[in-house]
C-alpha cells in the first residue's frame, strides 16, 4: 500500500547493472506537489533511481529491480503492469533536448497524445496548447507551430521536451539534469516552470548544482554509493543535515 499522502512509496529498491549493485535498499515517500532533488557525487545512483521510477531500467541489457514502486497505491512492478502505460504516467525529461527529429513542434508535443489513441483534433489541439502554456512555450512558438522542434534555441528544446511530457498529464515528472546544457538565462526559466509545474505535479529532479536544488526543491535527498543517505526538507538538509555524510557533501568537504 502507499504511505498516507505520498503519490510515489518507494520500498526497499534495490537495482543491478550486471553484478553491479547500483542501488541499495531505497525506501521513500514522495509527496504530491512535492519537488524533491536528488543531490550527490557523479555515479552514486541518482539517475539510476529515477530511471527505475518509470521502468527505464529494465531496457538496458543485463540490468535489473527488486522491490516496490508504488503510483498512487498501484505497485508498477506489480503483475501485468505495461511500462508503456507506466511511463506515460510518470514522464521523463533528459539531461540533453531530445526532439524528435523530423517532427514540428506541434507534432512533438501531440505524438504522445496520438500514440495513446487521442483522435479528436479538437482534443489534441487543446492539449498541445494547454501543455505548450504549461512549459512556458506557446507565446514564443505560437506562430511558428510547423516548423522542426529541433529548429528551436536549447532552451526553447527542453521546454518543447516538458511539453511533449506534460501533455498526456502525469502525475509525476522526472527530469535528470535538465538544465545542466542549458545557458544561465535558459535556466532561470526551467527552474521558474518547475515552480509553477508544482501546483499541479509532482517534480523530482537530478541536479548537480545544489545552489539550484536549495532554490527549487522543499524536499532534497543525498545519495552516496548507491544509497540514499539522508531525505529532508532541503533547508533542513543544507543546514542541519543529521548525516555526517551528507555534511561533508553540502559543505563542499567531499564530492
Amino acid at each position: 500500500m502507499s504511505a498516507s499522502n505520498s503519490i510515489l512509496h518507494v520500498n526497499q529498491l534495490d537495482a543491478w547493472f550486471g553484478n553491479f549493485h547500483a542501488l541499495k535498499n531505497i525506501s521513500v515517500d514522495v509527496k504530491d506537489h512535492d519537488v524533491m532533488a536528488l543531490i550527490g557525487p557523479s555515479g552514486c545512483g541518482k539517475s539510476t533511481f529515477i530511471r527505475c521510477l518509470n521502468r527505464l531500467h529494465e531496457e538496458i541489457e543485463g540490468a535489473k529491480v527488486s522491490g516496490d514502486v508504488f503510483l498512487e497505491g498501484q505497485n508498477i512492478y506489480g503483475p501485468g503492469k505495461d511500462p508503456v502505460v507506466i511511463r506515460r504516467r510518470i514522464g521523463m525529461v533528459f539531461q540533453k533536448p531530445n526532439p524528435f527529429p523530423g517532427l514540428s513542434i506541434y507534432d512533438n508535443v501531440a505524438i504522445g497524445l496520438k500514440l495513446g489513441g487521442m483522435r479528436d483534433r479538437h482534443q489534441v489541439e487543446e492539449h498541445v496548447h494547454q501543455a505548450l502554456c504549461g512549459a512556458a512555450l506557446w507565446d514564443e512558438v505560437k506562430d511558428k507551430l510547423k516548423r522542426p522542434g529541433a529548429s528551436l534555441s536549447g532552451g526553447q528544446q527542453q521546454r518543447l521536451c516538458i511539453a511533449r511530457a506534460l501533455a498526456v498529464q502525469p502525475p509525476v515528472l522526472l527530469m535528470d539534469e535538465p538544465t545542466s546544457a542549458l545557458d544561465p538565462i535558459s535556466t532561470g526559466r526551467i527552474e521558474e516552470l518547475i515552480q509553477q509545474l508544482k501546483a499541479t505535479i509532482t517534480v523530482i529532479i537530478v541536479t548537480h548544482n545544489m545552489q539550484q536544488a536549495a532554490r527549487i526543491a522543499n524536499r532534497t535527498a543525498y545519495f552516496l554509493l548507491g544509497e540514499m543517505v539522508e531525505v529532508g526538507q532541503t533547508q533542513q538538509i543544507f543546514e542541519a543535515p543529521v548525516d555526517t555524510r551528507t555534511r561533508d557533501y553540502v559543505t563542499g568537504q567531499f564530492g
